[in-house]
């Protein structure tokens, strides 16, 4: 009698309502309360299951930071605008897959209760059906986008900052990596190592080229950086020219120098592309590859990321409501576990082609939208059978 009520219910609430004839001659359908119904159940299970995802992330994360930060003696409020920054960080990581599976959630719950058989009964087509779906997916991929793009780095500078001072070793601000570089078009420079704690480099060398000539060759024993003056104290200098008819060599014990490099530019550390706005981080590639840096797959696969994964909880939307919206023996689990296999092959599939990106010649903006792609052909044709 419960199930009976409730699918009554459901057709009045599918009553169709007459289109609004606007000024101009168009159509406008209002949201009505079958839209409103799904939609709030749609948000309020997404948003319940990002909450739960955040409380128990801060909770595993701070288990595991808690000695630092006791050791470090991080302030109580320092500590929570860490997980102010922290709970965006996580969460759009799972963005799309929570969109998923609170979709399947839901979807399965109203299906198990007999409410889809009484709206697609009302003579509301399985189109009309997933309209609401459409329109709550849309304006969490709205949201998302605007986060990838701006507010997610922003937080993940903070983020990145915390743990760098409190969490991170000391030994992890000292950069062992042999690291050359561009500076400008003929000129290029190499360190051996570099200290970020007291801002000193170790086996400098500075190299002009002319062509196939070596024009000239600085080299120092050590080099620090003056933040106020914004140049390069090098020590124990030894200064090669080469004019191509006479080489000449000098030695100094001091130089300053100025160049296009700060101990920033230095931190080549992946922690970097999460911390840069859309905008930031196109203008750091485009430096990158000024000075001479070949691989920036990772770069780029990140900024195209940014802009595919919302899409990505659009699709996963639509293949979520598919499944799930019949009605089958073994209720809300199997949908569930259905679920959580064609996230783990989404998950699966886009690590690989991100993996051939950064290690291979596979173009990063095809290997971030290849997982979409593969997926939307999916749930077109799970729409089509829905639909027969």
């Amino acid at each position: 009698m419960a199930d009976s009520q409730k699918a009554t219910d459901t057709q009045k609430a599918t009553a169709v309502a007459p289109a609004i004839n606007t000024a101009n001659g168009m159509y406008w359908r209002p949201i009505k309360k079958l839209d409103w119904y799904i939609i709030k159940k749609f948000l309020s299970t997404f948003f319940f299951a990002i909450m739960i995802l955040a409380i128990i992330s801060c909770v595993i994360d701070y288990s595991e930071k808690v000695d630092n930060l006791v050791s470090k003696k991080a302030p109580l409020i320092t500590v929570l605008n860490y997980y102010k920054d922290f709970v965006p960080h996580i969460t759009a990581l799972l963005f799309p897959l929570f969109i998923f599976i609170a979709t399947i959630f839901f979807t399965s719950k109203i299906a198990y209760k007999s409410e889809i058989i009484a709206i697609l009964a009302a003579g509301i087509s399985f189109q009309r059906f997933l309209r609401p779906y459409i329109i709550g997916s849309t304006f969490l991929c709205i949201v998302s986008l605007i986060a990838n793009h701006w507010i997610i780095p922003i937080a993940n500078k903070e983020r990145i900052a915390f743990e760098d001072k409190y969490i991170n070793d000391d030994n992890f601000k000292y950069v062992n990596d042999n690291l050359h570089m561009g500076i400008s078009k003929n000129t290029y420079i190499y360190l051996q190592n570099y200290s970020f704690s007291n801002s000193t480099g170790n086996h400098f060398t500075e190299e002009t080229i002319n062509g196939t000539l070596l024009k000239e060759k600085i080299m120092a024993d050590y080099v620090t950086y003056d933040s106020v003056k914004k140049i390069w104290h090098l020590h124990n200098v030894v200064i090669r020219t080469n004019d191509s008819n006479k080489e000449s060599i000098r030695n100094l014990p001091e130089l300053d120098k100025k160049y296009p490099v700060t101990p920033g530019d230095l931190n080549r550390t992946d922690a970097i592309k999460e911390a840069l706005t859309t905008q930031e981080l196109n203008q750091y590639i485009a430096t990158e590859q000024m000075h001479g840096r070949e691989n920036l797959n990772s770069y780029f696969i990140e900024k195209h990321r940014r802009s595919a994964q919302p899409f990505a909880a659009f699709v996963l939307t639509i293949i979520g409501a598919c499944i799930a919206s019949r009605k089958i023996r073994g209720g809300s689990g199997l949908h569930l576990a259905l679920g959580i296999v064609i996230s783990a092959v989404y998950i699966m599939f886009m690590q690989i082609s991100t993996t051939f990106a950064t290690k291979s010649s596979l173009d990063p903006l095809i290997a971030v939208w290849i997982p979409n792609v593969v997926f939307a052909i999916f749930a077109y044709l799970l729409y089509l059978r829905q639909v027969k």
